[in-house]
């Protein structure tokens, strides 16, 4: 997902439609997350990779969905922003209620 051509507006209007619950279905889905609960408290990049031991670099690499982030680097990424991973059936109740929208079909991707 190329946010590169958004503009700072059409960024922040995308990011605050960002669902609370998501069915992710790759690493953009995942990076959008963390970047908008990231911002939600109000840290910037550099602040947030500082308080939770990863560099700046890794965490901009999540945010805009690159693979090859290690599983224990996202874990704890997750963790100290308040948020979980969960794994289920993607047959299951729960799962099939979420939202599966994608953030920036409205911005033609």
């Amino acid at each position: 997902m190329d946010t590169s051509k958004l503009s700072a507006l059409e960024l922040a209007n995308a990011l605050a439609q960002v669902p609370a619950v998501q069915v992710m279905t790759d690493m953009a889905d995942v990076g959008m997350q963390v970047r908008a609960h990231r911002k939600q408290q109000k840290l910037r990049i550099d602040n947030a990779a500082d308080l939770i031991g990863v560099s700046v670099d890794l965490f901009s690499r999540l945010e805009n969905g690159a693979g090859g982030i290690r599983t224990d680097k996202l874990l704890t990424i997750l963790d100290n922003l308040g948020l979980v991973m969960i794994i289920a059936p993607k047959d299951h109740s729960y799962v099939k209620q979420l939202p599966r929208d994608k953030v920036f079909d409205t911005y033609g991707k």
